[in-house]
């Protein structure tokens, strides 16, 4: 592999070359990327911590460029940053940067190279995607830390159901959320006495699902709006509750 030579333009002097385009192939500790300049050469590659701060120190440097990265755990949060440092920022989809998602081995410096360069040709091959607000985030993640509640007080609702049949006796029907040690009164003690902290499990999921209950609720009265370029409708819905974000270009 031909090698990088950096020693003519180090620092300052490249980061403040004129239409510089970045790969950033991101990981979850250790994120690597290539800058290219003007003409497609490569002038730098790097690695850098996947933290605000190492983005900070890299990236607040450097003047407004395009920065291509792919979709993933961190795309969100990395790319708002960028943005906000004044940089042109594409998310690229991974599934479309088929030269990465493809390849029979994964290489970072490969795959920051391959984003840059595709960057720089046509962004459009990257199918570039949008991600939500930072507050859109955050209620998402609300919904999702709510669903994952859900999930698992059934798994333990199911497995109490379970664990008392296989004894030989039987809970009488109720919904997972009126599951409790109330209802686990007509056992026998000593299958009573095995399931307590199972049971006083689920009471406790229970209360933190209804904690959510009304967070969410009180999310739905603050972004139920209609405005001229969004629309966002709330659907509560077999217990779960889905945000739908339509973005609505001609009201």
């Amino acid at each position: 592999m031909k090698k990088i030579s950096t020693v003519a333009k180090r620092g300052n002097e490249i980061f403040k070359e004129p239409k510089l385009t970045i790969g950033l192939d991101l990981g979850d500790r250790t994120s690597h990327y290539c800058i290219l300049d003007e003409a497609g050469d490569v002038i730098l590659e790097h690695n850098l911590p996947t933290t605000p701060k190492g983005i900070n120190q890299v990236f607040n440097k450097i003047s407004r460029s395009r920065i291509a990265l792919e979709t993933g755990t961190h795309s969100p949060w990395v790319s708002r940053q960028l943005t906000q440092l004044g940089h042109e920022v594409i998310v690229a989809h991974a599934r479309n940067v088929r030269l990465i998602g493809e390849s029979s081995r994964k290489d970072d410096q490969l795959d920051a190279r391959t984003l840059a360069r595709l960057a720089r040709i046509d962004p459009e091959l990257l199918g570039p995607v949008r991600h939500r607000s930072a507050k859109a985030q955050i209620h998402l993640t609300v919904i999702r830390a709510r669903a994952a509640l859900v999930s698992t007080r059934t798994a333990l609702v199911n497995a109490t159901r379970g664990l008392t049949k296989s004894y030989g006796e039987r809970l009488r029907k109720c919904g997972t959320g009126q599951m409790s040690r109330e209802i686990a009164k007509e056992l026998s003690q000593e299958l009573r006495d095995a399931l307590e902290p199972l049971l006083k499990e689920i009471e406790s999921l229970n209360d933190r699902i209804d904690e959510y209950d009304r967070r969410i609720e009180q999310i739905a009265k603050e972004v139920s709006f209609v405005s001229n370029k969004l629309v966002v409708s709330i659907h509560i819905a077999c217990g779960s509750f889905l945000f739908v974000f339509n973005a609505l270009r001609n009201l």
